[in-house]
């Protein structure tokens, strides 16, 4: 006679697919970001600005790396959330 496998434990824990999407959208904003940082500050300095530049480009990446992860945190925390009710209740539309 089988014996039936344990029920696995429903996780929050996304996809490895999910975290690597929200990875690598972490990565475009932050380049992205530091792009537009870059780009806003070179076009109010004249002279010498290599530092204010980097200075912009960094503050830009960081932003907006900061804004997409908590986006992507949000978006990960909703899919485990819906993940739940939908092994709570697997009859619901």
């Amino acid at each position: 006679m089988p014996v039936p496998e344990p029920e696995r434990p429903l996780s929050a824990l996304p996809s490895p697919a999910a975290r690597i999407a929200a990875f690598l959208a972490i990565l475009i904003a932050g380049v992205a970001g530091g792009l537009i940082g870059y780009g806003f500050v070179d076009l109010q300095c004249t002279g010498d600005c290599g530092t204010a530049t980097a200075i912009g480009a960094a503050i830009g990446a960081v932003l907006a790396a900061a804004g997409t992860a908590l986006v992507a945190v949000l978006v990960l925390r909703a899919m485990g959330e819906w993940r739940r009710l939908d092994a709570d209740d697997p009859g619901r539309p």
